[in-house]
């Protein structure tokens, strides 16, 4: 087993931080200081290991992405049928370890400056694009082509309803629930399917 390295555990300990800070006090206001509070170390520190407070929203946005990867990769192992892919892929979405109203949170306070920040703008539509491949492989064996990108955006688009209704939850969230209720949804849109 090899040993972690003290700026890694630090790099994970700051972006922790951020995750829990920008739910805290938002996207666009919090601070360095609020971030460095959070991980019980200082704002000099987030220079050091990241150079300035917008490239570590980036660098936990990237965290983010690969935790929603390593899901997807983890959900889909040993899944041969499309459907069940399919359902995978929207169980991915909903995990235990990424659908909490923290992540939602800044999740959904991301998706709103993505569209001003270069960086992150590049980070959304590699996502995305991921995310519309992904179902649209799927789809393809289960949905008529004149429908295909009709149901793949409805996934997509009740998949970001629920996460922007989860960033404004007060309590924890209910990710199982979550899973099931999309299942749901996505049964309802392939039935009628040859």
């Amino acid at each position: 087993m090899s040993r972690r390295r003290i700026r890694d555990i630090r790099h994970d300990e700051l972006i922790e931080a951020t995750i829990t800070a920008v739910h805290k006090h938002g996207y666009a206001m919090v601070t360095m200081t609020e971030i460095a509070h959070e991980a019980g170390s200082t704002a000099a520190s987030i220079n050091y290991y990241f150079g300035s407070k917008e490239k570590l929203l980036e660098a936990t946005m990237r965290r983010l992405l690969s935790r929603l990867k390593t899901a997807v990769l983890e959900r889909m192992q040993g899944i041969s049928t499309p459907q069940d892919r399919l359902m995978a892929l929207l169980d991915a979405n909903f995990d235990d370890r990424i659908f909490t109203t923290e992540m939602c949170s800044l999740w959904v306070q991301f998706w709103g400056n993505a569209p001003y920040v270069p960086s992150l703008a590049r980070l959304q539509n590699i996502n995305r694009a991921r995310v519309t491949s992904n179902f649209s492989a799927e789809l393809r064996e289960l949905v008529r082509p004149s429908r295909r990108d009709t149901v793949r955006e409805a996934l997509q688009s009740y998949m970001d309803g629920v996460w922007v209704e989860a960033a404004q939850s007060t309590g924890p969230l209910d990710a199982a629930t979550a899973r099931s209720e999309a299942r749901r949804v996505a049964r309802l849109l392939l039935e009628n399917e040859a």
